[in-house]
């Protein structure tokens, strides 16, 4: 379990085929201290286990199900990726609960700056795109942000100078792929929902204004 707050940046130095899964090699900016394999580590927001440390750098091997469902099948040596730790009990919870599993991967629509700020629209698939409310959280590359406006096409975001600054969407352009996490929280309503509302334990279906009315939730 993460938090969305980016510890450092790492530098990816070497990829390698091992079977169907590759290995990255990276070289975080700031060394993690006492990192050992078996660690988990978040890479723009997919979590990955240390397989190995070679001196100031560590190594993880990349799943073909990491590869299709997030940006890690676009990576190349010299590609810079957000990374965090794995948070530990007692640790603070600035940001949010980030399981560091991506739900799909979203594109950037609109980069403006804006004041002191940084506006960031993101084109974001439906599967996400049911989580997002204005003010909700959401993870975009490891990052916990939060919504600002949300509409029939994607989410907007408002990105201030420190973020911008100490994580790779400065990096980022229009048209790029970005990974997105929903929040954890909202899932797990819609499911426990489903099931009560829905007819059992296999019921899957969303949470929208019209069930929502059915089931006396709205007048």
């Amino acid at each position: 379990m993460f938090t969305g707050l980016i510890e450092t940046i790492g530098a990816i130095t070497a990829i390698s085929p091992r079977g169907e899964n590759r290995v990255f090699r990276v070289r975080p900016d700031a060394p993690f201290e006492k990192l050992r394999a078996g660690d988990s580590v978040s890479l723009d927001g997919y979590c990955q286990t240390v397989v190995a440390l070679a001196g100031d750098a560590f190594e993880v091997e990349v799943s073909p199900e990491t590869l299709a469902a997030t940006t890690a099948a676009r990576r190349k040596v010299g590609d810079r990726l957000n990374l965090e730790r794995a948070m530990q009990l007692g640790d603070r919870l600035g940001g949010h609960l980030v399981a560091g599993h991506v739900d799909t991967v979203g594109r950037i629509a609109k980069l403006e700056e804006r004041g002191g700020f940084v506006i960031l629209g993101i084109e974001t698939p439906e599967p996400v795109l049911r989580y997002c409310v204005p003010k909700g959280s959401i993870a975009v590359d490891g990052i916990s942000l939060t919504i600002n406006q949300v509409d029939a096409r994607g989410i907007e975001l408002g990105i201030i100078r420190y973020t911008w600054a100490n994580t790779t969407l400065r990096e980022r352009r229009v048209g790029d792929g970005v990974n997105l996490e929903a929040d954890l929280i909202g899932k797990y309503v819609e499911r426990l929902l489903a099931v009560r509302f829905g007819g059992g334990e296999k019921a899957t279906g969303g949470i929208d204004e019209n069930y929502l009315t059915e089931h006396g939730f709205m007048k």
